[in-house]
Order: structure tokens, then sequence, then C-alpha cells
């Protein structure tokens, strides 16, 4: 049993600092061993989120820049640039991080969420929008790959 289920269930800052201290102490007997492993395991859900997240964005983005060409602003330029470069960050900081790029699972989601805010922000029909992203994360992360203008039926 863990010494401190009540400080974790009820002030998770307050708990975080005192298995900090305890650590310190070498008081390892003290620690409350299975909620620090849940705790690291999510820093690394995290991070996934955090990369997934931007996909997304970018994602969408580009979706918009290829379906709706009309209103092209320079927002979803600086967009698009800005999520490519810190995609690119996070993966050299985290290489590991590349292993979701990898999962299918993890591109369905991603590319879902992207469809979905690309949806909500063109107006157009879901049927115009391709089920699976139609692109590899090469083409997606070139600085120099603009979808070109689909005209819609």
């Amino acid at each position: 049993m863990s010494a401190h289920p009540k400080s974790y269930d009820n002030d998770v800052i307050a708990w975080a600092n005192e298995q900090a201290r305890l650590l310190r102490a070498g008081r390892f007997d003290a620690l409350d061993i299975e909620h620090i492993a849940d705790e690291i395991e999510d820093v690394g859900k995290s991070e996934q989120r955090e990369l997934q997240s931007r996909m997304s964005v970018l994602l969408a983005h580009l979706l918009q820049w290829q379906y709706q060409p009309d209103p092209r602003g320079s927002s979803w330029e600086v967009t698009i640039r800005h999520q490519r470069e810190a995609i690119s960050r996070r993966l050299k900081r985290t290489p590991s991080l590349k292993a979701s790029l990898n999962d299918p699972e993890w591109w369905a989601d991603a590319w879902g969420d992207a469809r979905s805010d690309a949806l909500k922000e063109t107006g157009l029909p879901a049927n115009q929008f391709p089920e699976l992203c139609p692109w590899a994360f090469e083409q997606v992360m070139n600085s120099a790959f603009w979808p070109a203008p689909l005209l819609l039926k």
C-alpha cells in the first residue's frame, strides 16, 4: 500500500513536492511508488498528445490550404510553418516520439482530429475530404510542400 494515497488524490502538486523531498532525502521506503510510476508514464503520454495535437493542427491547415484556396491568408501559412518547426523540434528533443509516426492508430487519430477541424472551419461537406491522410510524413513536414488547390464538385 502506498504511503500517501490521500495527498495524491487531494492535491497532486503537494503530493509531487512531498515525493521529490522524500527522494532527495533518500527515504525510498516512504515513496508512493504506484502513483510515481503512473506520473512517469503520463509524462510520455503527454508528449505524445502534444505531438499529435501539433500534427492535427498542421494537417487541418494543409487541408484548408488545399480545399479552400480563395481565403488563403498569411495566418494559415504562418501556422503551417510554425507547426512544422515545432514538430521538428519536439522530435529532435524526444527521438522516441518517432515511434508514434509508425503507428497507424496514432495517424488515424491525428487525421480524424485534423479532418474534423477542417470541416468546421471550411463548412464543406464531409465527403469532400479524404478518409485517410493522403500525404506521407516526409511530405507534410517538407517546407516546400504546399498542396495544390482542388476544384470542388
